[in-house]
């Protein structure tokens, strides 16, 4: 026999959030059942079969919750699939839940990413109250000078608004370019990317090498590592 629930209890059950936030959020058009947008609050759903998504990220309500620590290399998108056929990051792991990557890096960076089929967690580290650091290491074209690093600090203004202050600091040069750590706790679109662009130091090349107190440590590109739910709680605080 199948067993319906209510959409917003199951978001609820499933640690995406309060009832009353997840009927928020189907009001406002975020959340998708099997592709579509649901705003109907008595709408119901079969946790057993349906795709439930939130912000376009799909969450799980009824499976084993699994937690994976992936190593992305270039040229893999960090999405559940892709219409035009290029690999993602699901042609990397194996397992039988149907996980999905928390937050992205774009095709052609790599580093650290997190996945799992655990709502709450998802939310944890991907909104920016909770202020996950992200630890990226940019090869910037040039010698950027100090009064352009501590621009970076403050805040750099692009097309969606100003960036929120980071940490900033210069490794090392490397044949007339400079490598820098670049730290921030938002997760827009491309946004280390952005940031030196409108400095006038695009990035040459991109790594995420930590979020939290979470890295790569002996991981290689492809290679993932399961982690335990309190592990990677506790790097979200």
């Amino acid at each position: 026999m199948i067993t319906l629930e209510r959409l917003q209890k199951l978001m609820a059950h499933a640690g995406i959030a309060s009832r009353r936030e997840s009927e928020k959020m189907i009001e406002d058009g975020r959340v998708k059942v099997n592709g579509k947008v649901i705003r109907e609050m008595g709408f119901k759903t079969d946790p057993d079969k349906d795709v439930i998504e939130v912000d376009n990220q799909i969450v799980s309500v009824g499976e084993e919750k699994v937690y994976l620590l992936l190593y992305k290399p270039k040229g893999y998108l960090s999405t559940t699939d892709d219409p035009r056929g290029r690999r993602t990051v699901m042609d990397l792991v194996d397992v039988p839940q149907r996980i999905y990557p928390v937050g992205r890096l774009d095709y052609d960076t790599e580093g650290l990413l997190i996945l799992t089929n655990d709502g709450e967690l998802t939310y944890k580290f991907t909104h920016p109250s909770h202020e996950v650091n992200k630890v990226y290491h940019a090869l910037v074209k040039g010698d950027p000078t100090q009064q352009t690093l501590a621009t970076l600090r403050r805040g750099v203004l692009l097309e969606d608004g100003p960036t929120a202050h980071a940490q900033v600091k210069q490794l090392k040069k490397i044949q007339g370019n400079t490598l820098l750590e670049i730290i921030i706790h938002e997760g827009r679109n491309r946004q280390v990317r952005r940031m030196c662009k409108a400095v006038g130091h695009p990035v040459l090349d991109l790594k995420r090498v930590a979020i939290g107190d979470l890295t790569l440590s002996n991981l290689v590109p492809g290679q993932y590592l399961h982690i335990s739910k309190d592990r990677l709680e506790r790097a979200a605080h």
